[in-house]
């Protein structure tokens, strides 16, 4: 199934995401992940910016950070797009390439409490209303300390290459929704690419406990 939220007005109104959410909620089945790890996220823009370098913080979210954790080392990200851009707002991906996988990972995660404001470049589950983090992820565009209210748990920070979420290619500019969410989990990148050619892609996504170099 599909749920909306309406994107926020001025910061106040909930966030806008599409999530599956069809399996009962998975609390702790991740294996515990390091308390800091490092993750990098090369793009296809990677001959003009650098990629996308994200420091998580265990503490900050401890159930999700076992869950990216376990979805990097897996390879979940890889070819994955980022399939909707608000301007000064957010840039949201995390469904895969391959039609497999989504069904693989469509597993709900019980909420983490909020214990870090969603402040200028942490990375976020999105979601479908309370426990319903899965896969989909968002990097705040700016301060959207509206959303810790609303239950959203930052894991983690951009320490490098947050130019190159600016410059992610916006796919549906005029329409903050974002690409068919149902499509593109279902049918996977060939059908995207056939409607979005120009859509920004995560070529690799590689996790590191040996720091982060910003």
């Amino acid at each position: 199934r599909t749920v909306t939220f309406h994107p926020l007005a001025a910061m106040v109104s909930p966030l806008c995401l599409f999530v599956l959410a069809l399996c009962g909620y998975v609390m702790g089945s991740d294996p515990v992940a390091p308390n800091t790890y490092c993750i990098t996220f090369d793009t296809n823009l990677n001959s003009t910016f650098p990629p996308i370098v994200v420091s998580i913080t265990r503490q900050w979210a401890p159930l999700g950070a076992d869950h990216l954790y376990a979805l990097v080392s897996s390879g979940f990200y890889d070819e994955a797009a980022f399939f909707r851009v608000v301007p000064q707002f957010v840039v949201q991906f995390g469904i895969a390439a391959k039609p497999a996988e989504n069904a693989k990972w469509n597993k709900p995660i019980q909420d983490d409490p909020v214990k870090h404001s969603n402040t200028k470049g942490t990375l976020v589950y999105a979601t479908a209303g309370p426990n319903t983090r899965t896969t989909q992820l968002f990097i705040n565009y700016q301060d959207n300390s509206g959303l810790d209210s609303q239950g959203f748990a930052p894991m983690g920070t951009v320490v490098k290459g947050f130019e190159t979420a600016l410059a992610v290619n916006n796919p549906t500019p005029g329409n903050s929704d974002g690409v068919d969410q149902n499509q593109y989990t279902t049918k996977g990148n060939p059908w995207l690419l056939q409607h979005y050619p120009h859509i920004t892609l995560i070529t690799s996504a590689t996790v590191s406990t040996s720091g982060c170099s910003a």
